[in-house]
């Protein structure tokens, strides 16, 4: 960290000083996104419920306002004031998600969405990234070798650290070739290493039942559609990619008692979707749709004809405290600003 940055930090860390920046978020909301949470137990590697406790606790004792995303977005439609409120989101659907995180956020009258891949919570599907690393973890060779988006991936297997690599570079190149040929290499990775997927999520990738999910909303906890089986949508054809979107929010819808119509794209950058996905959410009359692009839920992304409001951007949590208080306080809007302006 730069001298500068740590000078920076300490500042905001100053009783009252973070507020002098709060004008700036009269129109701008914080939409924090986590994933998993840490279990020991379970071998789950993830945001720190603590570290969580820590920040809800924070947020209530300087009265930042906890909305539900569902609130979230009613504001920015009708352009009322928001002030840098704050709302959690939490993606994909993960048994530990609802029963160790909506424990946490239950303690703080906090509400949460978790955006669940339908197909998963109906346990018909687990997710690839899990199965990929399913493989890594229980591969019985060294190395393996496939071909996969026109390359040629030499994969080495044997320490910690070659195993981690390998996984890493495995995942990213499976995000860039349709969806089709990302599982096919799968189970061609699968083969080669001499593991045996199982049909069904193992404990440490285990979906929240439907039922977990309706327990899970009486604290306060509301789920939203993330697609059936977690694709990159744009490397699908039109026809799963209007599936994906469809089924997973008739699903959401069927099972649960306050669906949110607000959409989450998997993987959420801006190569992960497009027109295609935003006519689709249209077509069904959602609300919106956030993504995993770093900025403030702004209330000018709901004005005007450039449906920026299928685009609405979050922050991960941050690991760091003066980071959550940057966010929050507006100190990350001036910044933002001060860029745009000297661009």
């Amino acid at each position: 960290m730069s001298l500068v940055k740590r000078a920076f930090k300490r500042v905001i860390a100053f009783p009252g000083t973070a507020s002098l920046f709060r004008p700036l978020l009269r129109e701008c909301g914080v939409i924090f996104m986590l994933h998993r949470f840490t279990v020991p137990e379970l071998g789950i590697v993830g945001d720190d419920p603590e570290w969580l406790r820590a920040c809800l606790a924070y947020l209530r004792r300087h009265r930042r306002e906890l909305l539900s995303l569902t609130d979230m977005f009613a504001r920015l439609e009708e352009g009322r004031p928001l002030h840098g409120a704050v709302a959690f989101t939490i993606d994909d659907g993960y048994r530990e998600q609802a029963l160790v995180g909506g424990k946490v956020f239950a303690e703080f009258d906090c509400p949460a969405t978790v955006f669940a891949t339908s197909g998963f919570l109906d346990g018909d599907v687990w997710f690839w990234w899990d199965k990929i690393d399913y493989v890594f973890t229980h591969a019985a060779k060294r190395s393996v070798r496939l071909e996969l988006g026109g390359r040629t991936l030499a994969l080495g297997l044997g320490d910690e650290s070659a195993r981690l690599a390998a996984q890493a570079i495995f995942t990213e190149a499976c995000k860039r070739v349709p969806d089709r040929a990302k599982h096919a290499a799968i189970e061609e990775l699968a083969a080669q290493a001499e593991v045996a997927l199982p049909a069904r999520a193992p404990e440490r990738y285990a979906p929240v039942s439907w039922e977990e999910a309706r327990q899970s909303e009486e604290r306060g906890m509301t789920f939203g559609p993330h697609t059936v089986t977690h694709p990159i949508l744009t490397q699908t054809p039109d026809e799963q990619s209007a599936h994906e979107i469809e089924q997973s929010w008739t699903r959401i819808q069927a099972e649960l008692r306050k669906p949110v119509p607000v959409f989450c794209y998997p993987n959420g950058q801006a190569e992960d979707f497009g027109s295609r996905e935003i006519a689709t959410l249209k077509r069904l009359g959602l609300a919106g749709a956030v993504v995993g692009i770093t900025g403030y839920a702004l209330s000018q992304d709901f004005r005007g004809t450039r449906d920026d409001r299928f685009r609405v951007r979050r922050f991960e949590l941050p690991t760091d405290f003066a980071d959550v208080v940057q966010y929050v306080s507006g100190v990350e809007r001036m910044k933002q600003l001060v860029r745009g302006a000297a661009a």
